[in-house]
């Protein structure tokens, strides 16, 4: 009797690492077709999808996660780096279609039938040097009724970079183009060489500076499970807190800004001032406002006080009931609902499409929540609420944050009490460690933004060969073009806002 081939390796535990001979190498064909029928399911999603080259070959590895059995389906196929031809999965998998983008620029993989195979971001390292954002190929339509508008890439205030094409039939909006890439920082190939793990510490924390805390937790979290490293409870518990506070502040600070675009001044200062006061919390925590410095692998420099708790218990509470005053007055002001309500919509069918996570899928009506479908660090035993709406539209966006703020007061009480019945003492950040050899290992984490996730590939002496970081914004970009087409382009701002995308998060 023959044995059946095995297709893909299974992760049951986020973030446990994987031998990389146990990994089956399909070829592309099987790989394409299994891939396919996974992503049939709405269930299913890619997590990330990319090339690392070794010794002339070209080796991949798709990651897709099952919502429903709280797994990850590893696949990986090989290419002949002197005949980077693939048939694109992107006709039949839309969602895949920035990865397939992206594999292209770094190593000028050509996929035939891609119908959208342009630059992601430019990387500073891109396989073909001569395509330039000066030359960057934009979607046109040649017409005398037509017009374009150009937005940025340098913007008012402190924002990061990024252009905005718009082709407009008067004031509507026809298609838009987002076109990144202008920062050219090569984060991922820095944590290779970066030996130093404080230096791949302080690296993590600045993939996007609004998401310290999440994307810190995501890296500590990679080298404890490469490195074997167990870390307590009560040290769990404080990270999932910490995670809880970066989401109420950007939250709260995202109803600001709001309310400035559609000139609700004061539900804008109100808001301003509660998230003041929550990133000052995180402030006395640990010396830093955006909470740099406070998560290490193993453990912390930074163990929350009984004092702090209190601060932190005695805040949250006063912004809890603050916050719900304003946005009773917010999301019921018939001014601000008129340009809340159907504005910059979503469906399921194109979040589905897209690949989104997070908040953009969560107001379509898809229950995406690393928290829940994935549960890592104490989650793993701390019941959740999920928040789910329907419309996908500005109001959607807005009401989701109001009832997530309130739900993550909720989590942070309930995890405080949790905390203070576990023993003292947490122990220091462990910098010494050990990888494993010859590895792979995935970590995913429910960021404020969605699922932020970093993976790792390790070689023969346990050093770092490669090195991944996935910001959820690469997926939610193309849900914010398609959420502006029909609108006018007047309402371009507030769409962009109710998203709140990273330009650094993508452009590594």
């Amino acid at each position: 009797m023959m044995m059946s081939q095995k297709l893909f390796s299974e992760v049951k535990n986020n973030s446990f690492p994987l031998d990389l001979k146990e990994i089956p190498i399909l070829k592309y064909d099987l790989f394409y077709e299994q891939v396919s029928h996974f992503l049939e399911s709405e269930a299913k999603h890619c997590v990330a999808y990319y090339g690392v080259a070794i010794s002339g070959i070209l080796k991949f590895f798709c990651y897709i996660a099952d919502d429903n059995d709280k797994s990850i389906a590893v696949f990986s196929h090989e290419l002949d780096m002197d005949k980077p031809i693939l048939k694109s999965l992107t006709k039949v998998c839309t969602q895949l279609q920035i990865f397939e983008r992206e594999i292209h620029e770094n190593f000028g993989v050509e996929f035939n039938g891609h119908p959208w195979l342009k630059p992601l971001r430019y990387s500073y390292d891109r396989f073909d040097k001569s395509k330039i954002i000066g030359n960057y190929p934009f979607y046109t339509i040649e017409s005398e009724e037509l017009h374009e508008v150009g937005v940025g890439p340098v913007h008012a205030g402190i924002i990061e970079p990024g252009h905005f094409r718009f082709i407009c039939n008067g004031e509507k909006v026809l298609h838009l183009e987002i076109q990144l890439g202008y920062q050219h920082r090569g984060i991922e190939k820095l944590f290779i060489e970066r030996k130093d793990s404080l230096q791949r510490c302080i690296l993590s924390e600045s993939i996007a500076g609004d998401t310290s805390v999440g994307h810190a937790l995501a890296h500590s979290q990679l080298i404890e499970s490469i490195a074997g490293i167990e870390v307590s409870e009560k040290l769990q518990i404080e990270r999932c807190i910490a995670l809880e506070m970066e989401k109420i502040a950007v939250y709260i600070g995202d109803t600001a800004a709001l309310c400035g675009d559609v000139a609700y001044q004061l539900g804008q200062v109100v808001c301003e001032a509660l998230r003041t006061l929550i990133i000052n919390s995180t402030q006395l925590w640990c010396g830093n406002r955006f909470g740099k410095g406070l998560l290490r692998p193993g453990g912390s420099n930074y163990p929350l006080s009984e004092d702090v708790a209190d601060g932190v218990l005695k805040i949250i509470t006063d912004v809890d009931r603050r916050f719900c005053e304003v946005t009773d007055c917010i999301y019921s002001l018939p001014s601000l609902l008129a340009r809340f309500e159907d504005i910059g919509k979503v469906t399921q069918q194109q979040a589905l499409m897209s690949g989104a996570v997070g908040m953009a899928a969560r107001t379509c009506g898809i229950p995406r929540d690393i928290r829940i479908t994935h549960p890592f660090q104490f989650y793993r035993s701390f019941s959740i609420q999920q928040v789910t709406l329907e419309t996908g539209d500005v109001f959607a966006r807005g009401i989701l944050r109001n009832l997530e703020v309130r739900e993550s007061i909720k989590i942070i009480t309930g995890l405080i009490g949790i905390w203070r019945k576990k023993e003292k003492g947490i122990n220091k950040p462990v910098y010494n460690y050990e990888l494993k050899q010859n590895c792979i290992g995935i970590s995913i984490i429910e960021g404020w933004r969605g699922e932020i996730c970093h993976t790792a590939i390790t070689d023969n002496d346990g050093k770092i060969l490669h090195y991944k970081v996935k910001d959820p914004s690469m997926h939610n970009w193309m849900v914010l073009a398609l959420a502006v087409r029909n609108q006018e382009i007047s309402d371009f701002p507030i769409c962009n806002k109710s998203f709140n995308l990273s330009y650094c998060g993508n452009d590594l």
